[in-house]
């Protein structure tokens, strides 16, 4: 509760520690260094003249910490000047100082603890207990006087370090601030194990872009599975049609047309590359081992290129169905070595005895292909298929 302003104020007496002695009690802190250099408002931090809030801090160590026992005493005496109405921006403080908690702190003298709160001559005394060293608890106490935090918080570490304190004093656009610096910034792998203890402290909401960087999302997941049954139709050797069927009933059914855009252009670009390099094997061959070995590398290559262009029919059929096929029509009519080796195949009449499908399948992609540009189905440019 701010004292009411028609009662004149009494003098504090002198500080325990003034505000050049706190800088100095941290002289390598480099975020003491720079809140120093923060614009001030109207209220000037750790101000005894003007401040009606007494924070003293005390470290709040296990009977079972080893440390220095000399560290919790040089900081168990650390008082700051403070104004209610500033600490307020922090719903911890606002909390603190209402009327309510003021009352029910009188009443049951808590003593000793960070929830402690006495008012005497218009001056709010306050604990506040720290596991460690305060320097970052001072640099959020200043950011609620200058809301400068682009200056502060210049780096994910810095962020990692002031987001706990926020949080505790419930800092609300301070959490902010390191939430979306934390979002927009790459993170080492420690820092990432940081963010990870600190996500569960999180509103669902303020975590979730954080949570994607560090977790695979949900459609990660079902673009994999689906990429996963999508080999399974083309690569079984049992009851191929019937699964092809089923799969191709599954991505008329799913829920996004965009993952299942990506599955199916991914497993496109993969069988295509395996038909264009089986032909080009084909079309140059190395002659250079024994003559039955290479005329058996060559049937093997035609009959790879063969099994792959019926997948890749298949897939052509599913994403006209789908109407995704846009990239496929564009990479199609762009393969001009393609087209070239497909051609010297066909002048070999070796085909004829070994994959006499072939040339029938690939028209077939083709023709498809430029049907569902004829009927509007997929759009293209006008250069495209024109040869």
């Amino acid at each position: 509760m701010i004292p009411n302003s028609s009662r004149k104020r009494q003098r504090p007496p002198p500080p325990h520690h003034h505000a050049s002695a706190i800088v100095e009690a941290f002289p390598h802190r480099t975020i003491s260094e720079s809140s120093q250099k923060l614009p001030r408002t109207s209220f000037s931090f750790n101000d005894p003249s003007t401040a009606d809030v007494i924070l003293r801090f005390f470290i709040d160590r296990s009977p079972f910490d080893s440390s220095n026992p000399s560290d919790s005493a040089r900081h168990s005496d650390l008082q700051i000047y403070l104004h209610s109405r500033v600490i307020s921006r922090a719903k911890y403080f606002s909390t603190l100082l209402s009327d309510r908690w003021q009352h029910q702190a009188n009443n049951h003298n808590a003593g000793h603890d960070s929830r402690t709160i006495a008012n005497c001559n218009n001056m709010f005394h306050l604990n506040l207990g720290v596991h460690d060293d305060p320097t970052v608890h001072l640099t959020v106490l200043q950011l609620l006087y200058t809301y400068d935090f682009p200056t502060v918080i210049a780096s994910a570490s810095t962020a990692l370090e002031i987001l706990p304190v926020a949080l505790e004093l419930l800092f609300e656009d301070c959490v902010k601030a390191c939430v979306k610096f934390l979002e927009a910034v790459p993170w080492s792998e420690e820092e990432e194990k940081r963010v990870l203890s600190l996500i569960p402290l999180l509103r669902e909401e303020e975590s979730k872009e954080l949570l994607a960087r560090v977790s695979p999302g949900e459609d990660d997941f079902c673009e994999e599975m689906l990429h996963g049954l999508i080999e399974k139709a083309m690569y079984s050797q049992l009851n191929m049609a019937f699964v092809k069927v089923f799969v191709a009933k599954l991505l008329r059914d799913f829920s996004s047309r965009e993952s299942a855009r990506r599955v199916l252009e991914r497993a496109f670009d993969a069988n295509l590359r395996i038909v264009k390099e089986s032909l080009e094997q084909y079309s140059s061959p190395d002659f250079r081992g024994d003559h039955n070995e290479t005329e058996a590398i060559q049937r093997l290559h035609l009959h790879t290129a063969m099994t792959n262009g019926r997948h890749l029919l298949w897939l052509v059929e599913r994403m006209i169905e789908l109407k995704v096929a846009d990239s496929a029509v564009k990479q199609w009519s762009e393969q001009a070595a393609f087209t070239v080796d497909l051609q010297k195949a066909f002048r070999d009449d070796a085909w004829r005895n070994i994959v006499p499908g072939l040339p029938a399948v690939m028209l077939r992609c083709t023709c498809k292909l430029a049907s569902a540009v004829a009927a509007g189905t997929i759009l293209s440019s006008r250069q495209e298929f024109a040869e």
